[in-house]
């Protein structure tokens, strides 16, 4: 009823419309109906509808209603902005046209005609517009687009669900090749029709029951969806991949005899499977083993192929091959297989027995053959002539084959020696092959004839001679093996390799049927009469060996043989006594015997000759040693000479005495090594036999002879040390053994090593005037007398000389020495010491000097100024030098000051010798605080003090020291000391005049508080007298001060300047002649200028004194906000804190003269910013002029020469009330730039100037600059 209420409006419209219309004429004869009736109406979603409605009723409201909801008569019918009238309505026309149907317009209408005066209301009957949603998507299950894998045979289920969709749409299942072609539609489908999302809306879920086929595989399964509001079906589906086994596998044989091959055939055997996804797996078995399972595929015939290929042996005979095809989804293997019949010849023939046989005796032969399918037969063949078998047998081999066997008897002759005997093996199955085994026949017989070739026997022979015998034969089977016999006895080369080849034995050598071997000999004693025999003989099988011989004979002079010395002990000690007997065994003729020892002849004894072997002649004799450690080693040599042989034999024995390790005079006593490195302890020991152990001990410990981790002992016994330590140094000692005693010795390692500081004392501290040594002490060796060196550190400017101190150093120590202690001896100084050893050690120290305070005394009285309202506050400064620390204390007028007053707060500040007091005072006041503080330091050593007078805000103190820095033709640089500020900023102006020329000219310092400047605009060759005026608000400080003037005359333009290198040129006038009249100009134009101001000054003074009564005011407030941060740019800060940060940083600075210790924003840097781009045009004013100084400045905008004030960049600013104490203070956060919001116009930098005030006006001042004078 909720969406009916809005209707009513129309309704209302309609009966008023229809009133008006009742009270129009109407023609009688009109009759009212529908001459167009609308009708039922389907439409898809998103088309037009168009329901139609003629009316004849002329005058009447027409309107339609859905479900029962009248829509109104106005043609647009606004509440539904698809909706409208069509048709001409003068004709009675009143179509209602539907643009972009949806589901919200699938109602009832009917065409309703308001009553009128000619008849009631009319109302069509009601039809229904149905509006039809085609369905948008079908959701398959499995994936749309996806390919599924089944197994062919079995069922599986398979959903499809539709969109939103009305009417419910149909789904049918299809299986197809191709879209859109028609395919086989499944009938085993149940379907759901469900409610949709939304009202009038509905969703069919469908479900297949599919049993793919092999034939099936590669087919798509569609699920296709139609309805009334499609065109066309809407289709969704899967790719099946059905599997199924593949068909049984077909070996392809090569030839018509299947199974049959032969031994050493390479046979190659083709498995082919058709059918099958996936294909089929092929594998090849023998006798059930698998031989090869590489098998390839055609995926697009679906045919699996494997080839074997083996080469065939006679073991496959009897083999079955198969192959097998399967695949994942095959329930069994399928397998096809084949026999092999082999045919294989003998792989071998052997022939077993002897060819080698004497002549005339019977040989006998067995001929067998490998296993053969089929069997072979055998026939012997001797050379061309076939020989008759004894025995032929045949016996079963391996592989299903035959072995063949036949026995050979026969008698062979010495003709037969030589010729081939062969068994042939042949079948008619291996016609194209022969089998033969041979060996050659040896027939054995004797050699014929044996003689001797050499020297004529009896010819004599000298020992030495070289001789040659040559043994020859004749004929035999085999060849006649020679011998060369000696006495009986078989002539053999000498086998050991030391000995001299005497005996140089020939091989047999044939030419033809002779046969030779040749015997080649030194002649030595043994051959001496000597009978040298050649035999030959042949074996036989049954007879003995026969031997023929040949006989030679030598005679020979033989020199002595041999020498041979005879000792009757071997194991020899110091002290024994060793007789030698040296022996000549044979010599012809007789030899002399003589003995010496390393060249030294010996006395010896002749010994009764013994009878000699070889037929010659014996010798000997005998020598007495007495032995000795020395002797070890040593040859005593016997020498057999013979004169008419003119040679002579030596032989020697060397002594082997048996003593104890002795150290030789070159055994090293002390190694030196350095620090990390190697160390080799040598050893030089005589010993026999050789030591058996060397053990080195090392401060009572055994060092391992087997190593250690930095220790190795060498073969020889040296000691290597590596990565030594000054722990290693010290004695070590060797103790070396052998059989016969031992012996110790002393080895000393000397490690050097790179000093270490051991001792210095830091910090050194001495009276001033008093002498102290700094000394230095070290760990190092070695200790060189000049290994010691001293150094100053410090800036580079500072004198680092240390000629005035005495350096020293004994030992391990070094000493500087330094007598009456000076402070400027006060800092760092470095120890070095330098042994060789890198590095060299270096140690720092600080040597402090002692000396009583010494406070700043910049004036004899300083003075700080404060207002004594009661609300300002002020700190005193106290800074003083000395060492140790400093305490301070302070007095009021003589009286101590009671620091428990809360008004009174004291902070105390130590850096190094530098000791500072800030004592702040809270409410200033007049009556109680404007007095004279004194500040006293006190340290052990003594004490020290200054005044500080406290006063009221005042005038400047006069400036001081003013002196001319530079001279120019048109300018002078002037510098002076500032004087007390009074407690207030202070700014400079310079009055000067020319002499002879009437009036004074002015020119106020920029920046206000700078502490030199260049006077420009003046004329060359003039004397000038010159005043520099300090002021504040208070007023100036005046002209009485003789410091604060100075005469001076300028240089002619023919004479040199005196102006500094750095001092910017100043521009020249074109006249000079016409100078003397700018300043004349300057007073006319002033003159002119003060009427159009005057009007502006009055307002400007009031400004002037309201800014300067807030700036001193806000002067005197305690903040704490913006620590580390100049006033000027937090005017809220604490002076105390302030101060107390900047004394933190600073250093120390003496000597600079301090005439106000008030802090102010001068006294830390001056505030004033970068004049560079800045040049204030102001002129010099004549004193004459009448107006108050304090308008000078609005001349701003009028034009003056720019170069009077260029200087302005260049000027210094002024030292502060405590000179460069705080000059080095580091910049805080608030340093690096100047903030703009505290930019102040450099146009009115002097507007708040209080020197400008006339002096008796002093009651216009505020409170706080009155002051009280005590």
């Amino acid at each position: 009823m909720a969406l009916r209420t809005p209707g009513r409006v129309p309704l209302l419209l309609l009966g008023l419309l229809t009133t008006g219309l009742a009270h129009l004429p109407l023609p009688a004869s009109t009759p009212r109906g529908f001459w167009a009736l609308p009708e039922n109406l389907t439409v898809v979603q998103g088309a037009t509808a168009e329901l139609r409605c003629g009316v004849s009723a002329p005058g009447s409201a027409v309107q339609w209603a859905k479900d029962g909801l009248l829509l109104g008569p106005d043609p647009r019918i606004p509440s539904f902005p698809r909706y409208r009238l069509e048709g001409d309505p003068d004709r009675g026309e009143f179509h209602l046209h539907i643009e972009a149907c949806d589901l919200s317009d699938d109602a009832e209408y009917e065409c309703q005609v308001g009553r009128s005066e000619t008849g009631p209301e009319l109302v069509s009957p009601r039809v229904i517009l149905t509006i039809l949603v085609p369905p948008k998507v079908l959701q398959l299950t499995p994936e749309a687009g996806s390919t599924v894998t089944w197994v062919a045979g079995q069922e599986y289920v398979v959903s499809c669900v539709s969109g939103d969709a009305k009417p419910a749409p149909d789904i049918t299942f299809i299986q197809t090749l191709l879209l859109p072609q028609g395919g086989q539609t499944i009938s085993d489908i149940s379907a759901n029709v469900n409610v949709g999302s939304q009202e009038k809306l509905f969703t069919t879920e469908a479900t297949a029951r599919v049993t793919p086929q092999s034939s099936d595989n590669g087919k798509l399964l569609v699920c296709e969806g139609s309805s009334p509001a499609l065109d066309t079906p809407i289709r969704v589906s899967v790719t099946m991949n059905v599997l199924f086994p593949p068909g049984p596998p077909v070996i392809e044989w090569p030839g018509l005899d299947e199974g049959h091959v032969r031994a050493g055939q390479s046979l190659e055997l083709l498995c082919v499977s058709r059918g099958g996804n996936p294909p089929a797996t092929l594998q090849w078995l023998k006798n059930g083993q698998p031989m090869s399972t590489a098998w390839g595929t055609e995926h697009a015939e679906a045919v699996a192929r494997s080839m074997l290929v083996m080469i065939v042996r006679p073991e496959d005979h009897g083999a079955r091959l198969s192959c097998e095809a399967h695949n994942s989804v095959s329930t069994g293997i399928q397998e096809r297989g084949v026999t092999l019949q082999v045919t294989f010849p003998p792989s071998a023939i052997t022939i077993l027995g002897s060819a080698s046989q004497s002549e005339n005796k019977n040989v006998t032969l067995s001929c067998i053959t490998k296993s053969s399918r089929p069997r072979v037969l055998l026939r012997w063949w001797l050379g061309w002539r076939q020989l008759l078998p004894t025995e032929d047998m045949v016996m079963d081999g391996l592989h299903g084959g035959h072995i063949s066997m036949s026995n050979l008897t026969f008698l062979v002759r010495r003709e037969d020696n030589g010729l081939t005997l062969t068994c042939e093996a042949f079948s008619e199955a291996f016609t194209k092959e022969t089998f033969k085994k041979s060996l050659i026949l040896n027939v054995k017989y004797p050699a014929q004839k044996l003689w001797i070739e050499g020297p004529p026997e009896g010819q004599r022979l000298r020992a030495g001679t070289r001789v040659r015998l040559v043994c020859l034969a004749i004929g035999g089977n085999p060849d006649p093996s020679l011998t060369w016999f000696k006495d009986s006895r078989a002539v053999t080369e000498p086998r050991p390799p030391q000995e001299p080849r005497r005996v140089q034995l020939g091989s047999l050598e044939k030419s033809g049927s002779t046969f030779s071997r040749e015997l080649v000999l030194i002649t030595g004693p043994s051959d001496n009469q000597a009978k040298f025999t050649c035999k030959a003989g042949q074996l036989s099988a049954s007879t003995q060996l026969v031997v023929q011989s040949s006989l030679f004979r030598l005679i020979l002079e033989v020199p002595p043989t041999n020498v041979t010395i005879l000792a009757n002990a071997s194991a020899l000690r110091p002290g024994d006594a060793l007789n030698l007997t040296c022996v000549s065994v044979s010599s012809n003729p007789p030899v002399n015997l003589s003995w010496d020892k390393e060249g030294e002849r010996l006395e010896s004894v002749a010994i009764p000759p013994r009878s000699a072997p070889f037929k010659g002649s014996a010798a000997a004799r005998s020598v007495l040693l007495r032995m000795s450690s020395r002797d070890h080693g040593h040859r005593v040599t016997c020498r057999a000479h013979s004169t008419e042989l003119r040679e002579t034999m030596s032989a020697f024995y060397r002594l082997n005495v048996l003593y104890p390790p002795e150290f030789l005079g070159e055994q090293v006593l002390v190694v030196t090594a350095v620090e990390q490195g190697e160390a080799l302890l040598p050893v030089s020991v005589s010993a026999n036999p050789a030591p058996e152990a060397f053990n080195w001990t090392f401060r009572g410990y055994r060092l391992s002879p087997a190593g250690g981790p930095r220790h190795r002992i060498l073969s020889g016994g040296a000691l290597q040390l590596w990565n030594v330590t000054r722990a290693d140094d010290g004695l070590y000692q060797l103790h070396c053994q052998n059989s016969e005693g031992t012996a110790e010795a002393l080895v000393r390692l000397d490690v050097h090593y790179a000093p270490t500081i051991r001792v210095l004392q830091d910090p050194t501290e001495v009276n001033i005037g008093g002498s102290v040594d700094i000394v230095c002490t070290v760990d190092a060796n070695p200790i060189l007398p000049g290994m010691f060196n001293w150094e100053r550190l410090g800036e580079e400017e500072e004198d680092h000389s240390l000629d005035d101190m005495e350096k020293m150093s004994k030992g391990s120590t070094g000493r500087l020495r330094i007598r009456h202690a000076k402070l400027d001896q006060a800092g760092a100084y470095q120890c070095i010491v330098d042994n060789g050893v890198a590095p060299p050690a270096r140690g720092l120290v600080r040597l402090v000097v002692r000396f009583a305070p010494q406070v700043e005394h910049p004036t004899p009285l300083t003075k700080v100024a404060a207002a004594g309202d009661s609300t300002s506050s002020a700190t005193l400064h106290c800074r003083a030098r000395g060492v140790p620390n400093i305490v301070f204390t302070w007095t009021k007028n003589g009286v101590a000051l009671d620091l428990q007053d809360p008004r009174y707060t004291e902070h105390t500040y130590h850096q190094g010798m530098v000791h500072s007091s800030l004592l702040t005072i809270a409410n200033v006041s007049a009556a109680q605080d404007y007095a004279l503080f004194t500040c006293t330091a006190t340290n052990p050593l003594g004490s020290d003090r200054t005044n500080i007078q406290l006063v009221s805000i005042s005038r400047p103190d006069p400036p001081t020291g003013l002196k001319v820095m530079s001279k120019t033709p048109y300018s002078v640089g002037l510098e002076w000391k500032p004087g007390f500020d009074g407690g207030l900023p202070q700014r400079f102006q310079i009055r000067y005049e020319a002499l002879g020329t009437p009036g004074f000219l002015y020119m106020d310092v920029l920046p206000p508080q700078a502490t030199t400047f260049t006077l420009t605009g003046l004329q060359p060759s003039t004397r000038y007298r010159v005043w520099l005026l300090a002021s504040n608000a208070l007023g100036d400080s005046g002209l009485m001060d003789k410091g604060s003037q100075i005469s001076v005359t300028t240089p002619g333009l023919d004479q040199p300047s005196g102006e500094p290198d750095y001092q910017l040129p100043t521009e020249q006038p074109t006249r000079p002649s016409r100078l003397p009249l700018m300043p004349v100009l300057f007073a006319v134009g002033g003159l002119l200028l003060l009427s159009n101001i005057s009007c502006v000054g009055g307002f400007l003074w009031q400004r002037r004194l309201r800014r300067l009564a807030e700036g001193i005011s806000e002067k005197t407030e305690v903040s704490e906000s913006t620590p580390n941060c100049p006033p000027y740019l937090y005017p809220g800060r604490s002076e105390e804190d302030r101060v107390r940060n900047e004394y933190e940083d600073s250093q120390w600075t003496g000597g600079q003269d301090t005439q106000s210790s008030m802090v102010s924003t001068t006294d830390v840097e001056p505030y004033y910013h970068s004049m560079k781009d800045f040049s204030p045009q102001l002129p010099p004013t004549l004193e004459e002029v009448s107006y108050p100084r304090g308008l000078t400045h609005l001349e701003e905008d009028m034009a003056f020469p720019g170069h009077l004030y260029d200087e302005v960049e260049r000027l210094n600013a002024p030292s502060g009330a405590w000179g460069p104490l705080y000059d080095e203070v580091p910049m805080g956060l608030c340093d690096p730039c100047w903030p703009e919001e505290t930019y102040e116009d450099t146009r009115g930098i002097y507007d708040q100037v209080a020197g400008d005030f006339d002096p008796m006006e002093t009651d216009s001042l505020p409170f706080e600059l009155r002051g009280h004078l005590v």
